[in-house]
């Protein structure tokens, strides 16, 4: 199994970190690409302390000319250095609302304020009943990775553009220990990584602005920038045959800095686990 394999199949749905698939070596004009379906259990939002279990499309394709699509993340790999990998990235960042993350169906939010008097949320409410919904948005930047063996490899990306406003900056920062062999067909695959955001980012998913207070009961707050969260990560892929793959994955993942002390957070840690049967073409 090459790197690719070792790396593929990033979520689509879930919460967990999307990787950038490693750069391999392809005849001219091939394709390598995985399609599949799963299930999930994740938190309904970063720092929501009930999680929830639905359907998990897969995807990952790479080309022959460095283009790439893992999950929610497309890029191209440039430069011929087989140590480092680096080129443009763009991501799409999916919808949140009072349903929570992945763009889901809610309802209307109950107005619950008066002129008179702010209450506060209750325990166990949804904290996000009275939000202004954050709209999908596309983010664009690049990314950057640099081999310290090659089985160890540093990784980066930056992404731009995140919020209602557009102007929400995330650095993810992070370190893979690639495919371990375990049997001819199984292979295990660790990472550990930390995020920093743009105080425009924290607020537009940690803050709560007058509007959202009065509308949803939570206090308002800012948040700034700095670190946002740590995590750390394993998957186990088993390729039963040359075409068919099961890949699971567990993630788990804690909110810091302002983020953490959002009046949004309900539990700080979160856990994300997915598995899924994938076919390669």
């Amino acid at each position: 199994m090459n790197k690719f394999l070792a790396l593929a199949l990033a979520a689509v749905s879930s919460g967990a970190s999307a990787q950038t698939p490693a750069m391999n070596p392809m005849p001219d004009g091939s394709r390598d690409m995985y399609v599949g379906l799963g299930i999930v259990s994740a938190p309904r939002y970063e720092g929501a302390r009930h999680s929830e279990r639905h359907a998990l499309p897969v995807l990952q394709v790479q080309w022959s000319n460095g283009v790439f699509v893992s999950g929610m993340r497309a890029g191209i790999h440039l430069g011929g250095n087989p140590n480092l990998e680096y080129g443009p990235l763009v991501e799409l960042q999916q919808r949140r609302d009072e349903a929570g993350a992945g763009g889901g169906i809610g309802g209307i939010g109950a107005e619950r304020y008066s002129m008179v008097a702010l209450p506060q949320v209750a325990p166990g409410e949804n904290r996000l009943a009275g939000m202004a919904p954050i709209s999908t948005r596309l983010l664009g930047g690049g990314f950057l990775n640099y081999y310290l063996t090659p089985d160890w490899r540093l990784t980066g990306s930056l992404l731009y553009g995140a919020g209602n406003e557009r102007d929400g900056a995330r650095l993810d920062l992070g370190v893979q220990r690639l495919a371990m062999q375990l049997g001819a067909h199984h292979r295990l695959s660790f990472t550990a990584g930390v995020s920093f955001a743009s105080a425009a980012y924290n607020n537009a998913y940690f803050g709560v602005g007058t509007l959202d207070s009065l509308r949803s009961g939570n206090p308002v707050y800012r948040a700034g920038g700095g670190l946002k969260d740590g995590r750390v990560g394993a998957r186990w892929n088993w390729a039963f045959s040359p075409s068919w793959m099961l890949s699971s994955q567990v993630q788990v993942s804690r909110l810091a800095g302002d983020a953490r002390h959002s009046p949004l957070v309900e539990r700080p840690t979160n856990l994300t686990v997915s598995t899924a049967i994938a076919y390669r073409f």
